[in-house]
């Protein structure tokens, strides 16, 4: 079982939701996002998200654009990342999000190894269909990386089971059909899609993209696995003064919001 199976099956037993907290590395230096990291899992995340600068996020809003921006003005690069994922290393479980690009020119196999060399548990490719990843996959498996696909509002039922099929771990769902970004409400329409991610496939599903206040991630968990925090987290970062501290506070927050409600069903 992997370290991502062994987060919900010890949240499940206790009927709580996992929280997931993204972190863009690099932003503004390395050693900065290794006090973010510390941050994020001393506040209580459950599962840590680290983000690999990219010119072209085509699924990130200004507020990550931005993070990544400043990161590739200092020369960070995907083996950065892998290097900082080695360091950080601890008992919460990480997953890189990286767009496909840095990863070819890295190399999938070379990748995947250090991936999990690192430390890494697991991979979202916010670019790569499912119908698309057999490379991936393939090179994954072997190194005992998760591969997290993410479900959109514009899902079929047949692009539904197709990416629960490829991914292990969780599925990650996108609550909105658009960018990543905070966000004033969670769309009505999200219990319903949830519901029915969940017919197709008994893995976890993890809700992003939007979720910026403690209030909204205790409505999602009402219906989802996991609660991602992203864009909320790296805005706080944005303000250099006292972040660390701003940061761990906030995940303080997120957490408390989330074991503050009833126990629901497995």
């Amino acid at each position: 079982m992997s370290r991502l199976a062994q987060v919900f099956t010890r949240l499940r037993a206790s009927h709580k939701t996992a929280l997931v907290a993204f972190v863009a590395a690099g932003d503004p230096d390395l050693a900065t996002t290794a006090e973010e990291v510390g941050a994020l899992s001393r506040g209580g995340a459950d599962i840590l998200e680290l983000g690999v600068p990219f010119s072209d996020p085509v699924a990130d809003g200004p507020v990550n654009q931005r993070a990544y921006q400043r990161a590739l003005a200092r020369g960070v690069t995907l083996g950065d990342v892998l290097d900082l994922a080695g360091r950080v290393r601890s008992a919460v479980p990480m997953v890189l999000l990286s767009y496909y690009n840095p990863v070819l020119q890295y190399g999938l196999q070379r990748f995947c190894v250090e991936s999990a060399r690192s430390g890494v548990d697991g991979l979202v490719v916010p670019d790569l269909p499912p119908d698309e990843a057999d490379d991936l996959i393939t090179s994954a498996r072997p190194a005992g990386l998760d591969t997290i696909f993410l479900l959109a509002p514009t899902s079929t039922d047949a692009r539904i089971r197709l990416a629960a099929a490829r991914s292990t771990g969780f599925i990650y769902c996108v609550s909105v059909t658009g960018v990543t970004g905070v966000r004033d409400r969670v769309p009505e329409e999200l219990h319903g899609l949830v519901r029915r991610i969940k017919t197709q496939s008994p893995l976890p599903v993890c809700v992003g993209f939007g979720v910026s206040t403690p209030q909204q991630a205790r409505q999602i968990a009402g219906v989802a696995d996991g609660v991602i925090v992203g864009s909320a987290l790296v805005s706080l970062a944005e303000e250099p003064q006292d972040r660390i501290a701003r940061l761990e506070q906030f995940v303080r927050d997120l957490r408390e919001a989330l074991d503050a409600l009833p126990a629901r069903e497995a």
